[in-house]
Parts: structure tokens; C-alpha cells; sequence
């Protein structure tokens, strides 16, 4: 098994404080690899190694014919290549992603724009957009600081559901760990709540 794991909060983990999504992530990615001997697992912290944005010099870049690419375009080239290797050799997808304003965290954003490259991880046909990335099985691990589950305000969900099936990434779950920021006992609710889940999760995807 291939595990690939994004943390994408603004905050680091250590020592157990911190980012709670990348906490529970690290969870989800030990269940899984003491589940499953042998494999392996590749993990970006993106707030500790944040990727560029997609700006007009990485679309400059993206659209210049490979052969007459500057050194400096074939380096941001080859940062969305590699994330895209990741992702294709990937069996399992684990995405830590914390509610920030209502929406996902720009580091999140920054490697959704790295892997969303049209005729490699999705195109166009007669039919309409087809998604090129299948076969995978996406965790996501959604922490937020109210609760927001099934509520208008949830912008999360809705958006990673709609552009991971874009891309061929149907098979999606979501852990979530809310009212976090409403008290120690809320917080010490929603962090064993998300834990329940993922116990759940986990033990049927073992018994499947």
C-alpha cells in the first residue's frame, strides 16, 4: 500500500500541540501502516515546506511547450510533476484539512492548484471533463473550532467533494473534529469524536 499524506494547516504539531488535523492525520496514516505491513508512506507538511502558489509566472510555465522552457519554468514544472507522481502511486490519500475562514487553508489550496493539470490529472472530451486520478481511497480529517457538520457555513466538504471527483477521486471519507476553539471540554468532545470515526472507518475498511 501507498500512502500519501497532506497536512495543511498553517500550524505545526509538536509534542502533541498544535495543529489537531495533522494530529489526527499522523492517526490515520499509524492505523493504516500497522494494518498494512510493508507500506509506505509519503508526507508534505505544508507548514513547514509551504508550495508556490499558482500565480501568472507558474501558468506562464505550465503553457510553455517543454523545449523552450526557461530553467526557472522547468523548476516550477517539475514541483507539479512530482506532486502528481505522489498522487498517481498513491492507494490511499490521507488530507489533514482545517476549516479556515469557512473554507480550506491556502496550503491546501497550493496543492490542489500543483495536482489539477488538465490532460494529465483530468481532461476534456466529448462528453465533458473526465477525471484521470482513480482507484484511490481519500481520508480527509477536517478540524474546525465551531461546529459546522451539514451547515451552510461548511464550505470544506463541499468543495474538496466536488473538486476530488473532478479529478477522479470518488471514494472519500471525512472525519470531523469540531467546536474546538468552544472550551476544553467541546474541544476534549470533538477530538474524541473524530477519533470514534476514525476507529470506525478503519475497522470496516479492514473487515472489507
Amino acid at each position: 500500500m501507498n500512502i500519501l499524506q497532506i497536512n495543511s494547516s498553517a500550524r505545526r504539531l509538536q509534542d502533541g500541540q498544535g495543529s489537531v488535523s495533522t494530529l489526527l492525520a499522523n492517526e490515520v496514516v499509524q492505523a493504516l501502516t500497522a494494518r498494512n505491513a510493508g507500506a509506505k508512506t509519503v508526507v508534505h507538511d505544508l507548514s513547514t515546506q509551504p508550495l508556490p502558489p499558482m500565480d501568472e509566472a507558474a501558468l506562464g510555465a505550465l503553457f510553455t511547450p517543454a523545449d523552450q522552457r526557461t530553467e526557472a519554468q522547468q523548476a516550477r514544472v517539475a514541483v507539479s510533476d512530482q506532486l502528481i507522481a505522489e498522487l498517481m502511486a498513491a492507494d490511499v490519500v490521507v488530507l489533514a484539512a482545517p476549516m479556515i475562514n469557512f473554507g480550506v487553508s491556502s496550503q491546501l489550496k497550493n496543492w490542489i492548484d500543483g495536482v489539477a493539470r488538465a490532460g494529465v490529472t483530468f481532461r476534456y472530451g466529448a462528453n465533458g471533463p473526465e477525471g484521470l486520478v482513480t482507484g484511490k481511497k481519500v481520508i480527509v480529517v477536517s478540524s474546525r473550532g465551531g461546529v459546522h457538520r451539514g451547515q451552510p457555513s461548511d464550505n470544506v466538504v463541499p468543495y474538496l467533494k466536488v473538486t476530488l471527483a473532478f479529478l477522479g477521486m470518488t471514494d472519500v471519507e471525512f472525519v470531523y473534529a469540531e467546536g474546538l476553539n468552544m472550551g476544553p471540554e467541546a474541544a476534549a468532545a470533538g477530538l474524541a469524536s473524530a477519533r470514534a470515526e476514525i476507529a470506525a472507518l478503519l475497522g470496516e475498511a479492514q473487515a472489507a
